[in-house]
């Protein structure tokens, strides 16, 4: 039994982060026999123990059920909980999220390694397992893949042991406690908050408990107890040399071995003795198949451990053959330089938290190969094992990352300070604790060809102990480089990373660091932050792949937005973010920076990094295309292209092909394309499609796709003037004719009604056709300040008021002129003409003289409500999902339809969402097919949305937005781009900005939609 007061000196003390705990090996499986390591069956040396625990919460250490791990303690009283799960995701304590600064920070004053005492919470975990009677004679140990923080273990009354680090397995040897003939008792105790609390200050959710699988395990006597597999390219890379070290435990013993290719052939071939529970094997293979995230070719090491001829154990290990090397300062992949495009992945999901099921990282895996992804950083720390054997399988380079990150003790508010509390810094007693971690990862991971890049952790400040963790990866393991963006902060220990890293880094200061003869490569470990509406200009990192060789790319923070399923005072459930389970304190929504949702559904935002990332350029020209082909290893025959012409939304001409294009080579491929001129637009496309199935996709998959546009030949049409009659009044005037009628009130200075055959479309006042500047504040715009910089446009698109109105009769129908003051400061105007012809067409042109003095607008344009029974969308321009201005790229031209509420993008907090570009007309309609139809004399910015920007902006949560009453018409000359180079200060490109001492004309028609 442990007092509260020894519990307490083990969590506060860094130099004891583990008691008895088994060391770390290598994650390979092993079986009885060969067969039965091929077939990959279920261990029978491992037996599960995950699933209903008993359990009992406490605030603390001190209230903790003390005794309950004694063999003859009642735990009656104790509740039920699942294993592996968070506490606070079954009714427990409560999520808690925070970014850099501490959760206490404010509660307590607390310097590292102390914790706070009175909140602690405190999980006391039973269950009761029986041995395998055909374990007799061998050892029990137990393995605990993930628990968080820390925690003690006993099993039937007496104690096991102790470990921390969150994030790697845990292993303990139970043999001397166990009953073999009956029933044990396991009882484990998990503090949420321990030293090890410091060094995991990850942007993450606070959450503990058991939250991986737990199971026994047994290993035969004679015992393959770790394996490290390495490999060597030669001959220009065509052969290579498998070696393997092996550590076995148990009696002499004898290795052989067989590798055999993916059809199951053996091509090579060996034993080895074991000596002194070591061995070395070394196979050489001639015209090895290489691993890369392009072709994961694995070949399986077969292995059997025999004794005195008899086969004591048996593992099959899968080996992918490849070399990852710094050549000529540039990272290379089988003698290719590299281009990382990639994404940092925190293990997350919205119901499970951290714990993370097989279904959902299988999903996460297909998904990144589907959209043009080659890699992932393990953000940060390690993830669950499958994982890597899914990235090994399908094919995605990895750096994985070190469990640790001390944000909080160096950076605070922005502001970089270094102080006592600073850790690990070059402290001593912090340097064991955090190469244990280190370990941990390396020797669990190290036979994953998906790992080509240790990383010693994030945000750690810098350091002497962390240049020894770096140091410790190089002499463990020589085949890969190591990895950290800390030295940009702290260049001490320079040499701690072996590329230059950074974070969110703008491309002028990439250019200029590039084009001062750097001796290291350059990658962004954390680029285009994809908090809300974001990601755009991401293509101009992608532009520098191209200008310079020592850029090689980056990781998009990041994959999945860390939401957690709640409810709303009626019961309905909702994803939650910081602060929604009154977590103080919190950073609220700077948790959700996901390109997909918290529940896996896509975000529109995957549309133009799949473009960006394609790995394919197309650019269409003349009878064909211009290639080229950003693949290393693969030839574009491995592919199908197939081509398309579009007459309007009618396809005219199609076909497709099989053509060879050598890799990291560029060539025209003429298609055959002939095209002759029309009255209507002509879109060609030319896409590169799977030519066949894979693990990830269907055959026909599109990858990569370029397109051309072809103006139509204008034909001047005259129609005669219809019958049409005016009506003015003394506060009304109008025109009406065949099936219209439009309405202008002279003291509102505004349309009060539109008719087409009789259905009203005016929805309410202040929103019939208005001029707008204001959009619903992204993230980017609020966290670059844009809000209160420009906030006069708010009130300009709110209480703009006519100062002159202007009526002319024409022959062919009404013009009304009003010229509106704008409420700004300095004063600004906008002129918007109507002209409504005898056909009921309503001509609009807006225009604005600039005025100094004034903000940037988030928009030039008009809004419009009509009712929302027109709910459903059909626009000519850029698709299928939303664009801005800055996030065109990776959409295509097209006819899309949709229906007006699902341009509501799934942003937690309501923000700008669902424009369109480059849009020719668009119509909004009802059941019947009747509403409006909008057209630009030039491509339109424009979106139709159940909302107006006001009411998105005034909301925290989607549940708060109002009934569906409207469907708003954005109708915009142009829109501000939604920027993501960071998202706490960071401007769109000034090209995508809108500044207000220009001037800006745009002219759109509105009709009936036919």
């Amino acid at each position: 039994m442990k007092t509260s007061q020894d519990i307490q000196v083990l969590l506060t003390n860094p130099e004891i982060f583990e008691i008895n705990r088994l060391k770390a090996h290598s994650d390979h499986r092993y079986y009885q026999t060969l067969e039965e390591a091929m077939n990959k069956s279920e261990m029978s040396w491992r037996q599960c123990l995950n699933g209903e625990w008993l359990f009992k919460y406490s605030e603390n250490v001190a209230t903790r059920p003390e005794g309950f791990e004694a063999l003859e303690a009642d735990c009656s009283d104790f509740e039920k909980i699942l294993v592996p799960g968070h506490i606070q995701l079954q009714g427990y304590d409560k999520p808690h999220y925070v970014n850099t600064q501490y959760a206490w920070d404010g509660h307590e004053e607390l310097k590292p390694p102390y914790i706070p005492v009175k909140y602690n919470p405190t999980a006391s975990y039973v269950t009761y397992f029986e041995v395998p009677a055909e374990w007799n004679g061998q050892k029990v140990c137990i393995s605990f893949q993930g628990v968080e923080t820390a925690f003690n273990v006993w099993c039937n009354g007496e104690y096991v042991g102790y470990s921390e680090d969150s994030f790697t397995p845990s292993e303990f040897d139970l043999t001397e406690y166990i009953n073999r003939e009956g029933q044990n008792k396991l009882a484990v105790q998990v503090y949420k908050w321990s030293t090890g609390s410091w060094l995991e200050d990850q942007d993450f959710w606070r959450l503990s408990g058991i939250f991986r699988d737990v199971y026994l395990f047994t290993t035969p006597t004679t015992h393959i107890e770790d394996l490290f597999v390495k490999t060597h390219l030669k001959n220009n890379y065509q052969d290579a040399t498998v070696e393997v070290e092996f550590n076995v435990t148990g009696e002499e013993s004898t290795i052989v071995a067989n590798l055999v290719d993916a059809q199951g052939r053996r091509v090579s071939a060996g034993t080895c003795d074991v000596i002194d529970g070591t061995a070395t094997l070394s196979l050489e293979v001639e015209h090895a198949n290489l691993w890369s995230a392009e072709h994961p070719y694995l070949y399986e090491l077969q292995l059997e451990l025999k004794v005195n001829g008899e086969v004591v154990e048996a593992v099959c290990q899968r080996v992918g053959i490849r070399e990852f090397k710094m050549i000529d300062k540039v990272m290379c992949i089988n003698g290719k330089r590299i281009v990382f495009r990639g994404v940092n992945r925190h293990e997350f999901s919205a119901t499970y938290g951290r714990s993370v099921t097989k279904e959902e990282m299988e999903w996460d895996v297909k998904f990144l190969k589907e959209h043009n992804f080659n890699s992932v950083r393990t953000s940060h720390y390690p993830n669950a094992s499958y994982f890597y054997e899914l990235c090994d399988e399908y094919g995605l380079y990895m750096i994985d990352e070190t469990n640790l990150e001390t944000h909080g003790t160096w950076q605070r508010m922005g502001a970089v300070e270094e102080k006592d509390v600073t850790i690990p810094n070059g402290r001593p007693e912090f340097l064991e604790i955090i190469l244990d971690r280190a370990k941990s990862m390396l020797e669990r991971d190290k036979n994953h060809p998906s790992i080509v890049i240790w990383s010693c952790g994030n945000e750690s400040y810098g350091g002497e102990n962390l240049y020894k963790m770096s140091q410790y990866f190089r002499d463990r393991d020589n085949t890969r480089l190591v990895h950290y963006e800390g030295v940009f902060w702290d260049r001490r220990f320079n040499d701690t990373s072996d590329m230059e890293s950074r974070m969110y880094a703008k491309v002028p200061e990439i250019r200029e660091f590039l084009d001062n003869n750097p001796e290291k490569p350059f990658i962004l470990c954390e680029y285009t932050h994809a908090m809300g509406n974001s990601n755009g200009g991401m293509d101009r990192y992608i532009e520098l792949e191209d200008e310079y060789e020592m850029y090689q790319g980056g990781f998009i923070w990041d994959y999945i937005d860390q939401a957690l399923w709640s409810k709303d005072r009626y019961g309905n459930p909702y994803l939650a973010f910081g602060g929604d389970f009154g977590d103080q304190p919190t950073d609220y929504n700077f948790c959700v920076n996901g390109i997909i949702y918290a529940n896996r559904e896509v975000s529109p935002k995957i549309q133009a990094i799949k473009g960006a990332y394609q790995p394919f350029a197309i650019e269409v020209k003349d009878t064909g295309a211009d290639i080229y082909n950003k693949h290393c290893f693969t030839d574009l025959s491995e592919y199908v292209i197939k081509w398309q012409v579009e007459e309007g939304d009618q396809v005219i001409a199609s076909g497709e092909t099989v053509e060879k294009l050598a890799p990291l080579s560029k060539a025209f491929i003429d298609l055959g394309i002939n095209l002759t001129s029309s009255s209507l637009e002509q879109v060609v496309t030319v896409s590169v499609c799977l030519k066949e199935a894979t693990a990830y996709a269907e055959a026909g998959h599109e990858i990569a796709f370029g397109q051309r546009v072809i103006e139509a030949v204008k034909e001047e049409v005259k129609r005669e003037v219809k019958e049409f009659n005016i009506a003015e009044g003394d506060v009304n005037v109008g025109i009406n004719g065949d099936g219209f009628e439009v309405i202008f009130a002279k003291n509102l200075g505004r349309i009060v009604s539109l008719k087409y055959d009789g259905v009203e479309y005016i929805h309410q006042p202040n929103l019939s056709l208005m001029p707008s500047f204001w959009r619903a504040s992204t993230d980017n715009d609020r966290g670059n300040q844009a809000p209160v910089r420009m906030a006069q446009w708010k009130l300009a698109s709110l209480y703009a008021f006519h100062e002159n109105m202007e009526i002319n009769r024409r022959v062919d129908g009404l013009e009304v002129i009003f010229t509106y003051n704008l409420n700004t400061m300095p004063v600004s105007h906008v002129v918007v003409k109507y002209f409504i012809n005898s056909y009921g067409q309503i001509h609009v042109t807006m225009s604005y003289n600039g005025v100094e003095g004034l903000p940037n607008m988030f928009k030039f344009g008009m809004d419009l409500a009509i009712p929302a029974d027109f709910d459903t969308l059909t626009w000519r321009g850029f698709g299928p999902d939303e664009t801005y201005a800055d996030r065109e790229f990776g959409a295509r031209l097209g006819t899309f339809t949709n229906k007006v509420v699902d341009n509501v993008a799934g942003y937690v907090i309501p923000q700008a969402c669902g424009n369109h570009t480059g849009v020719r007309f668009a119509t909004v309609t009802n059941e019947e097919g009747k509403g409006l139809r909008i057209s630009g004399e030039t491509p339109l910015s424009f979106s139709a949305l159940p909302y107006s920007a006001h009411e998105l902006e005034a909301t925290y949560h989607h549940y708060e937005l109002p009934p569906v009453h409207k469907t708003v018409l954005s109708i915009n000359l142009k829109e501000m781009g939604v920027g993501g180079d960071d998202s706490w200060g960071a401007r769109p490109e000034e090209c995508f900005e809108i500044p207000a001492n220009q001037n800006y004309e745009f002219s759109f028609v509105i009709e009936a939609a036919k």
